[in-house]
């Protein structure tokens, strides 16, 4: 049984390339509708950064890109992929903006960590809290921005409500990519 499932299904890499950016694409697409909308802030809390970051670190920097462009092209194109069925070019003006922006920087920054070598408990897990506090930072600059708030008001609104819930989802996503990454790496490089 254990010769079965080692056994990989599809031979072709870039077959396994597309769908693993596809498959990263309708997971953050998804993660999208998991939301918890806070009274104080005009930004939900979403699921999304856990996918966010797993693309970036399982995938690599250039198809984890590659995967916050496609979800990004989707939402830009008229699909309701954005939180609160948003879509269009101008959600991305909107309060929620900067986070989808540091998507694309925080998983390029986590592919550009996880590109090489064995990785531990504690790298992993601080490597995957900054890639999340680049998506954080982005998503409060842009929100001092959109709403024309000193940069205090925005760590309240923007960052700091979103620090234990982003806790937990580094944490998860730190144990996923310990028990997965050798075998995505190996079926995709």
């Amino acid at each position: 049984m254990e010769s079965i499932l080692s056994r990989e299904i599809i031979i072709n890499k870039r077959v396994l390339r597309f769908l693993a950016v596809t498959t990263f694409i309708a997971l953050i697409t998804l993660s999208a509708f998991v939301r918890i909308p806070l009274p104080f802030t005009p930004v939900p809390l979403t699921l999304q950064t856990l996918f966010v970051l797993l693309s970036g670190a399982l995938l690599g920097r250039r198809l984890g890109l590659l995967a916050q462009a496609g979800y990004i092209s989707l939402g830009l194109t008229g699909f309701q992929v954005f939180t609160g069925l948003g879509s269009g070019s101008l959600y991305l003006l909107g309060p929620t903006g900067g986070y989808i922006v540091g998507f694309v920087l925080a998983s390029f920054f986590a592919g550009s960590l996880f590109s090489e070598g064995k990785h531990s408990y504690r790298k992993v897990f601080l490597s995957f809290l900054c890639a999340d506090f680049i998506i954080l930072f982005s998503g409060m600059f842009w929100l001092k921005i959109s709403l024309s708030c000193p940069f205090s008001q925005a760590f309240w609104l923007g960052f700091l409500p979103f620090v234990p819930g982003d806790l937990l989802k580094v944490v998860l996503a730190t144990v996923v990519f310990s028990k997965i990454h050798s075998r995505i790496k190996t079926s995709l490089y």
